[in-house]
């Protein structure tokens, strides 16, 4: 039984091949218009608003959540580059402050 990297790897040979053969913006044209549309429902779900401030509204929409994606994403990255804390040992520090030569 393949592993999870086994059909990882497959997968990925597999959108390779589709990618080859079809246009990419036509295969995922559908789930575009999808992701697109949640910013619309989510600023005007009865579709009270005239079309151009509807599709304002939404642009804005999707600025916001993208910024929130990259604000997200920049916290976590500082958590992840922040400075680990060791600790030094009583006698390390005696070496250390000692000015007296070793030699």
């Amino acid at each position: 039984m393949p592993g999870e990297s086994s059909r990882s790897l497959r997968g990925r040979i597999g959108a390779y091949a589709m990618h080859a053969r079809n246009d990419s913006r036509a295969v995922t044209a559908n789930a575009r218009a999808a992701f697109l549309a949640r910013f619309e429902d989510q600023v005007d779900p009865q579709r009270t608003l005239p079309e151009p401030e509807r599709l304002r509204r939404a642009m804005m929409a999707r600025k916001a959540y993208f910024a929130a994606l990259a604000y997200r994403s920049a916290v976590a990255r500082s958590r992840k580059e922040a400075p680990t804390v060791t600790t030094v040992s009583a006698l390390e520090v005696d070496r250390v402050s000692d000015p007296t030569p070793t030699s």
